[in-house]
């Protein structure tokens, strides 16, 4: 048999792995993935890069209501953006959440999961050489999307001020001499759990006008807020942002439908028409029978979110004290999402030797740092929606291993 003599994987591929990162992290980041094994398989370890989804199941409804869906053949085709019923329910509920009147026919479009709204959008909006403003720390996946795009990056830091963790303002000012074809972050911010301010929202809303580009938000987890006295604030409802946000939003964590694959997509008429050209040629739809369940979305199961809330915010406190037991570890609480992202760059070990560390000696698999940026380096990721008991035993292990890396690394 003849071997291709040319590789396998194109140049989009091969700008996935990000090879640049290599003067930052010894490695590609792929090349770093691959040596801890970060496939989302586990391999039989507890695996924190997501949502424990026994523990934390589906509303009790969703299962019923995806098996009667399936069991009318009628719904196994529907048009590209979704079945026009279910995007009329889901318009009806997020126009208020979001702030905005929203059209089913226009400004929304099911997608399958959030990661495929997320590809979709980019994909529909970035051109090869585009210049995208990227929140650092941000979602795992932005880079690399960008990169397979072929997109130009520049990087956004999120800083510490009276209000809590906040974009960098000032440094996306200057960056619009550049001329960006857009920003992207995620609000709540993952891997930071930080909402970002309504002050902010609002000067991000005025440089977008004033400097003609677009905004993606990624709010997957503003359902999941610990702070109900605050109203979260969508970018959308901003004077000016209907025409120029894209928001990405679904059901796949608070609620753990993950493995129904939905997303929703809500922007501008252009948007929407150039992300539905996307879908046609990526997935055609989203999961038809699954898409059912949109319609009972954010209307069915408001006590099942209030007392996930309440679940989720004491393991973060459990989780946030046991963290705290470690000298050199700086750990903050957050004010959404279902991770933490302690801070061990006192060690100054890679962070691929930090995860690998917990790996091997407590069983636990954790999301390095180098994962969300630059900015991440030096910390690493965890998801505490786990059950309890198996959770005490895994932070218990895991404190004990950052303990001795400390006293290996000479710290008290």
């Amino acid at each position: 048999m003849t071997v291709p003599s040319t590789q396998a994987a194109s140049r989009r591929v091969l700008r996935t792995h990000i090879p640049e990162r290599a003067g930052q992290i010894g490695m590609s980041v792929r090349a770093a993935d691959l040596s801890l094994r970060l496939d989302g398989g586990g391999h039989g370890l507890l695996d924190t890069t997501h949502f424990d989804t026994v523990r934390f199941p589906p509303p009790a409804w969703a299962s019923s209501v995806f098996a009667e869906a399936a069991a009318d053949g009628a719904m196994a085709y529907t048009p590209y953006r979704g079945h026009p019923q279910v995007l009329a329910r889901v318009a009806q509920t997020l126009s208020p959440i979001l702030g905005v009147p929203l059209s089913p026919n226009e400004n929304i479009a099911l997608t399958p999961g959030t990661q495929a709204a997320l590809f979709a959008t980019l994909s529909a909006l970035v051109d090869e050489g585009d210049l995208v403003l990227l929140a650092d720390p941000d979602y795992l996946f932005n880079e690399r999307i960008l990169a397979f795009l072929g997109a130009r990056i520049q990087r956004i830091a999120l800083l510490r001020d009276g209000t809590g963790t906040n974009l960098d303002l000032d440094a996306i000012e200057r960056a619009c001499a550049d001329r960006p074809r857009l920003l992207l972050f995620s609000n709540p911010s993952n891997p930071t759990g930080a909402v970002y301010s309504a002050a902010t929202l609002d000067r991000l809303g005025e440089l977008a006008e004033q400097w003609d580009f677009r905004v993606v938000v990624d709010s997957l987890y503003c359902r999941l807020v610990y702070d109900e006295s605050v109203p979260f604030a969508h970018l959308m409802a901003r004077p000016g942002m209907r025409d120029r946000c894209v928001t990405l939003l679904g059901p796949s964590k608070t609620e753990s439908m993950s493995g129904y694959r939905l997303g929703v997509t809500v922007g501008p008429p252009d948007v929407l028409d150039a992300i539905e050209s996307v879908l046609s040629t990526m997935s055609l739809r989203a999961p038809a029978y699954a898409q059912q369940l949109m319609a009972h979305w954010w209307v069915d199961d408001l006590e099942f979110i209030a007392a996930r809330i309440e679940e989720l915010r004491r393991l973060h406190d459990t989780t946030l004290e046991r963290f705290r037991r470690v000298p050199y570890l700086r750990v903050d609480p957050v004010q959404a999402t279902a991770y933490l992202f302690p801070d061990v760059s006192a060690l100054k070990l890679p962070d691929q030797q930090v995860a690998a560390r917990l790996q091997r000696d407590a069983s636990v698999v954790v999301s390095p740092g180098y994962q969300f940026g630059p900015a991440g380096v030096g910390h690493f990721r965890v998801c505490f929606a786990r059950d309890e008991t198996e959770w005490h035993d895994a932070t218990q292990a895991m404190v004990e291993v950052l303990i001795a890396l400390g006293k290996e690394q000479g710290l008290a």
